[in-house]
């Protein structure tokens, strides 16, 4: 069973576009957040420890350093010839649009770079930044805009201390996608409070809008942050493996095929995760999430016009308090 089988992976996107494998060169330009820096909050979202996806080897290295280096351990492992430079850490267009270019010239610079993935906050994507972005498309580079949404619930943002609410992701994706720049959406499964109706419904609403791209995360427990503590304390439970890979399945399979899968699961380097201990590694997700998939007799988009109220949805209640238990999840 392979994955590209299931699910219309970016990976097997860009070798469909490209003629051969494209890599990511995961970036920390040294950008911060507006949610951090007293913007619009300070200590950021309540499960966010940057340094839990972030390369942190190469995190304080100039932009030309990391690409090398990030190339070079591409080449140990695979036969890549091409690249995308992946602006990775906290808000990747929270700067002056100059320094921005700046900072994307350096990284497209680089032999076999054919182009970018900016990941950033729907709140933090004003006109000029979307402009500097198109310009490149324009240029035939590849480029695509990450927002981070995680979830199209007005309480559940609030209540991550996300710092802004669904109709600054609305108006930055079709702002985005209106000058052609696609856009990959992050949703967050499991966040406190919500259920798998909760991820059901922001999938719904993220289709509605319009997008290019997803990435589903299982919310996980990291070190220094405010989510840590609410977890110590048992306030919040997390989702059992068993748990994120049905909902994960029921989302992929409501998903049209022409959008991309990013990515199906995420994980936390050991030295920083405290729970659940399933998400310190990505291929036995993956291959669970498969087996599910196959189980079914069922792949990505099998079920994507199907009315919410036809997949057991309905409305959804408003998300519940922190520490009430997620319900066991019907396959």
């Amino acid at each position: 069973m392979q994955l590209t089988d299931y699910v219309h992976t970016f990976g097997h996107w860009l070798l469909e576009r490209h003629g051969e494998r494209v890599h990511k060169i995961a970036l920390n330009a040294g950008f911060t957040c507006p949610n951090r820096d007293g913007s619009k909050g300070i200590g950021g979202c309540t499960f966010c420890n940057n340094a839990s996806f972030n390369p942190s080897a190469r995190a304080a290295a100039p932009i030309a350093a990391q690409m090398v280096s990030g190339r070079q351990g591409i080449g140990r492992r695979t036969r890549a010839r091409k690249y995308l430079a992946y602006f990775q850490a906290y808000t990747n267009t929270y700067a002056e649009v100059t320094e921005l270019k700046r900072l994307y010239d350096e990284a497209l610079a680089h032999d076999g770079v054919i182009g970018l993935a900016v990941g950033t906050r729907p709140d933090c994507v004003p006109a000029e930044v979307l402009d500097l972005l198109a310009d490149y498309r324009d240029q035939g580079q590849e480029v695509w805009l990450e927002l981070g949404l995680q979830s199209a619930f007005e309480e559940t943002l609030a209540r991550v201390n996300r710092g802004h609410g669904l109709d600054a992701y609305v108006q930055a994706c079709r702002s985005a996608r209106r000058r052609g720049i696609p856009v990959c959406t992050h949703l967050i499964v499991g966040l406190p409070g919500e259920t798998s109706c909760h991820a059901r419904a922001s999938l719904d609403i993220v289709l509605d809008i319009g997008t290019d791209g997803l990435k589903l995360h299982p919310l996980h427990v990291v070190k220094g942050t405010q989510l840590a503590n609410t977890w110590r304390r048992g306030e919040y439970t997390p989702l059992a493996l068993a748990d994120y890979v049905a909902i994960a399945a029921d989302l992929i399979e409501h998903t049209p095929w022409e959008v991309v899968y990013h990515r199906i699961t995420g994980t936390a380097p050991a030295r920083l995760l405290l729970a659940p201990e399933w998400c310190s590694r990505k291929w036995p997700v993956v291959n669970a999430i498969v087996a599910e998939l196959a189980r079914r007799g069922s792949r990505q988009g099998i079920k994507s016009r199907m009315g919410r109220g036809e997949w057991g949805m309905g409305a959804c209640t408003q998300p519940q308090t922190a520490g009430t238990p997620h319900p066991p999840v019907q396959p």
